[in-house]
């Protein structure tokens, strides 16, 4: 049965609920039928509840809302071409493997694609008068109701051939703000896999795929270079490997070091070129040296440590730093220890680095995080989000920084789900939160750098949960700004005899530090550097060069993150270091030129709440143009409050 036919008595309430979800669609134009006939068929979710007419105004934002519900089938593959479909199911599917695609001939149809032996047969679904058919027979209210009579009821070709619907081939590539309705679809058990829930299948997925990565690992298995291994089995891929530079020719293995460059496949993308990172192990006493030799020759500004030295009685990593004051020599790389301040959940330490023959001092700043649990995954991904906001706003703070180094003991789990969620959170503040996600595909593609990247299905789950926390986030912040963003635009219509004329940037200005003040505010927890009068400065920005409310969400917090990325490495300069560099054309200021914000204001830019106890919001991406119920049509609404304390 379809997701709202599971209980006794779900199939009446589900079909009244699709009946109520209809109203107010009438006296639309007849060009909104297909619209019409996908909202029909989106099964009531909350999630569907689809903002139009006056709201979005056309057709297209109504399609697009149309993924975002379907997104809740895991077969449905969206626009898909047959040829696709055909090499993914032949690919990686199995007999009576099936997916539902958007037919690309006729568009408002749909086609199903069944996989029977070693061919695969398409078969057309009309959709005619809100009614879904096979070419004939039986007429079906939705595509689910569709899909559940056929796989009861299997098709026979023309030819004699059986067509069963066995299994769902089941679609990662989801539409980022419907990401909700996917998350509470993986947490259900599925009865054909032992209780097991949807996390786990996609999982396994994944590690069935990763057995096809036959990349040859060579040089790490050569004698000279085991003992450099922390993991005898974890070793770095021969194609993407770090290889070492001015090293003594004449010693083996000189050039070997447990490391894989991670790079996205896209090397355009809005904005510029997307992130390259380093994943690595965690060093050895016999490693350091080479550790600090390849941060020196791939300018690496920030390195990312995501576990303890010592975890379970068990030595992860080996201290390659001196103690705060202190210098120390690693080979031919000098290190001094310049400065250490510490949050709840992290350390960071500044080092002054340099290299024998080199007259220059290259700043290295050490984000050691420290709130990972010895067993498991953080209870909740905001103390993440967090952390990786901090990080990324110091690497792009630093003009011509190298890769994001990024390790934990193996170089492998903590440290691919760090690397992940950083990719698919860059993905969404680049192309907005309508963006097409995929975070299983993601992860594949940088399994094939590294081996074994996000070692278990609880990394894997932990994944989407911070990536929903951030779309969450993003999407609460997207409607407050609009929201005051039309206030003010309201207000500035009102003008009284004694008032004197504001300039329209004054007014934004204005605006943007109301609503940065009442956007940040979450907890009295204090990060260093996250300052709010870098996202007025923003906002300023972009009011003041006219209507916002048309502006991605990807660009508006690309813009606010630019702008704090500057004024956090100049905060953080303050403690001894220099942020340098610059952020979107701008010089990054010192604090020797910027105001200190007061101590009251909270810092925190994601909200810790426990995962269990957070109301997830079903509908956190329509956007309407009316106040939502409880929000004062005064200050932008803060997140939800933290639970708890």
């Amino acid at each position: 049965m379809s997701p709202d036919e599971g209980r006794a008595g779900g199939r009446g309430k589900g079909r009244g609920r699709r009946r109520r979800s209809l109203q107010g669609l009438q006296g639309l134009a007849h060009g909104l039928a297909y619209g019409l006939h996908g909202l029909h068929h989106g099964l009531a979710l909350p999630s569907a509840r689809i903002v139009l007419g006056t709201a979005l105004g056309t057709a297209r934002e109504a399609f697009r809302d149309l993924g975002k519900v379907l997104t809740f089938f895991k077969w449905f593959h969206g626009h898909l071409s047959g040829k696709d479909a055909e090499k993914l199911i032949l690919d990686k599917g199995k007999n009576g493997s099936f997916l539902v695609r958007e037919s690309q001939s006729k568009p408002g149809d749909y086609v199903l694609s069944v996989r029977t032996d070693d061919k695969v047969t398409h078969v057309m679904i009309r959709c005619h008068e809100r009614f879904y058919d096979v070419g004939g027979g039986m007429k079906f209210d939705s595509l689910s109701e569709l899909i559940e009579y056929y796989k009861k009821n299997p098709m026979v070709e023309t030819s004699g051939t059986v067509v069963h619907l066995k299994q769902p081939f089941n679609a990662t590539r989801i539409n980022a703000s419907g990401i909700d309705s996917r998350v509470k679809e993986l947490q259900k058990e599925n009865g054909l896999s032992m209780g097991k829930a949807g996390f786990w299948e996609e999982f396994e997925s994944l590690q069935q795929q990763e057995c096809r990565h036959l990349f040859s690992r060579k040089e790490g298995q050569k004698a000279e270079n085991r003992n450099k291994n922390r993991y005898k089995n974890i070793l770095p891929f021969d194609h993407t490997r770090v290889k070492l530079k001015n090293i003594d020719p004449n010693e083996p293995g000189a050039e070997y070091v447990n490391a894989n460059y991670i790079k996205p496949e896209e090397e355009t993308l809005p904005n510029g070129p997307p992130k390259h990172y380093i994943a690595t192990q965690g060093c050895l006493p016999s490693t350091m040296g080479d550790f600090w030799h390849m941060v020196w020759q791939e300018n690496t500004r920030v390195i990312v440590m995501t576990t303890k030295e010592v975890e379970r009685g068990k030595n992860k990593c080996a201290r390659y730093w001196p103690e705060e004051g202190q210098s120390k020599e690693y080979k031919k790389t000098k290190v001094k220890n310049i400065l250490e301040s510490k949050t709840a959940d992290y350390t960071l330490r500044e080092f002054s680095v340099s290299m024998e023959g080199s007259d220059e001092e290259r700043k290295v700043y050490h984000y050691h995080f420290q709130a990972w649990p010895d067993h498991g995954v953080p209870a909740d991904p905001g103390c993440v989000l967090n952390f990786l906001h901090d990080v990324n706003a110091r690497q792009e703070s630093i003009v011509g920084a190298g890769p994001v180094l990024v390790h934990c003991s193996a170089g492998i789990g903590r440290t691919g789900t760090f690397i992940v969620i950083d990719m698919i959170l860059d993905q969404i503040k680049r192309l907005g939160l309508d963006c097409e996600i995929d975070i299983q595909r993601t992860i594949q593609m940088v399994r094939s750098q590294r081996s074994g990247m996000v070692q278990t299905e609880a990394q894997y789950k932990f994944v989407y949960l911070a990536v929903q926390h951030h779309i969450e986030t993003a999407s609460h912040r997207k409607q407050a700004e609009q929201k005051s963003l039309q206030l003010g635009r309201e207000y500035t219509n009102i003008r009284y005899s004694s008032e004197v004329v504001t300039p329209a940037s004054q007014n934004a200005t204005t605006l943007a530090s109301t609503l940065s003040d009442a956007s940040l505010s979450r907890s009295t927890t204090s990060i260093p550097g996250a300052t709010a009068t870098a996202t007025a400065a923003s906002l300023a920005s972009l009011a003041s060069g006219g209507s916002v409310v048309g502006v991605s969400s990807g660009t508006l917090l690309r813009s606010v993150s630019s702008s704090a990325s500057s004024e956090r490495a100049g905060h953080h300069a303050g403690h001894g270091g220099h942020g340098g560099g610059h952020v979107g054309g701008m010089p990054a200021s010192s604090d020797a030129h910027l105001p200190r914000p007061p101590d009251e204001i909270p810092r925190t830019i994601y909200e810790n709440i426990p995962i269990k106890e957070r109301k997830i919001s079903t509908n956190s991406h329509v956007l309407s143009p009316a106040p939502a119920a409880g929000v004062s049509t005064g200050a932008p609404p803060p997140p939800p409050p933290r639970k708890g304390t």
